[in-house]
């Protein structure tokens, strides 16, 4: 075996550190980014929130719809962000958009049944309103109104 002729040329390097022309750390392929900062994933967070407060609330119509939509867009941006590897939140972007659609689907059903009813009834609605007014305080009249609207309802 031979020894080296310059023994400075094979210098140890203390734990932790390496030399100064070091190769890639392991795991770093060619072409692939490495993760710059922390992972950006307020959208998915966002979506998944604002999905979950539609769905509760979708019984007010407008705030389910409204939040829906909302987070059907923060949802669809979230996924787009985890699929360019700049979030790491899929999971919570894919649920946002499914609490929302479901929120948003809800709110808009009732949103229809009640635009029906009151297309339907509309007129009765409003010969009640202006009886009642008329009758005042007054409970045999009250009543009187409230029949006359049931048996409008019925024959119709």
């Amino acid at each position: 075996m031979s020894t080296p002729d310059n023994p400075e040329q094979y210098q140890q390097y203390p734990a932790g550190q390496s030399a100064p022309f070091a190769a890639p750390p392991v795991g770093a392929g060619y072409g692939q980014q490495q993760p710059v900062g922390a992972p950006r994933n307020g959208f998915g967070v966002t979506a998944l929130v604002l999905g979950i407060i539609a769905l509760v609330l979708c019984w007010t119509v407008w705030v389910g719809i409204v939040l829906g939509v909302l987070a059907l867009i923060f949802g669809i941006l979230g996924v787009k962000r985890v699929n360019r590897r700049e979030a790491t939140n899929k999971g919570a972007a894919i649920a946002g958009i499914v609490t929302g659609s479901i929120g948003l689907v809800i709110g808009a059903v009732i949103l229809i049944a009640i635009g029906s009813i009151f297309a339907s009834f509309g007129s009765q609605l409003n010969d009640l309103q202006d009886c009642l007014n008329k009758a005042g305080s007054d409970s045999s009249q009250i009543q009187s109104c409230q029949q006359q609207f049931s048996d409008n309802v019925q024959n119709r």
